[in-house]
């Protein structure tokens, strides 16, 4: 199935963050990635928004959570809600220690320092305010699967 029209560059899949505080996060994400707003509404049965973020190449939507509405639809809760988050949200940017250091100086929690990894990427990892996980990665080495095995297992012997 072809997608066409004003979606059709947002990729195949697209990120849809269920937050607390949709506004908040709207400028969270912003100052911390670049983030630029491509639509923004007021949630018709709340105070919420809905909104359609261009982060880099991707486009990203952020809502506020959602009780059940009457229609049946389930509640939908932002992290918080939950107390965990179930998906890693992977970055890939030109300059990993940059962006980084803008998310924390944003409000980001870090999560994991910059640092080398095996598999050829710079990486380090981010807790935004509203829950969510982000693993920001330059890619300093193309490898092969061959390699990053090697490497893994090497890395994890020294464990």
């Amino acid at each position: 199935m072809a997608i066409t029209g004003a979606r059709a560059d947002n990729g195949t899949i697209t990120p849809h963050l269920m937050v607390r505080g949709g506004r908040k996060a709207i400028e969270f994400y912003t100052r911390a990635f670049g983030a630029t707003v491509l639509y923004q509404s007021t949630m018709p049965f709340s105070d919420g928004v809905h909104a359609h973020l261009r982060i880099g190449k991707t486009m990203v939507m952020v809502t506020d959570e959602q009780p059940a509405g009457p229609n049946g639809v389930m509640t939908v809760a932002a992290p918080e809600s939950v107390g965990a988050t179930t998906t890693i949200l992977e970055m890939y940017v030109d300059d990993v220690d940059a962006v980084y250091q803008r998310a924390v100086d944003a409000g980001a929690k870090a999560v994991m320092p910059v640092g080398d990894a095996f598999y050829g990427d710079r990486m380090g990892w981010v807790a935004d305010p509203f829950g969510h996980l982000w693993a920001i990665s330059t890619v300093k080495e193309e490898l092969t699967p061959e390699q990053v095995h090697d490497r893994m297992t090497a890395a994890f012997k020294r464990s």
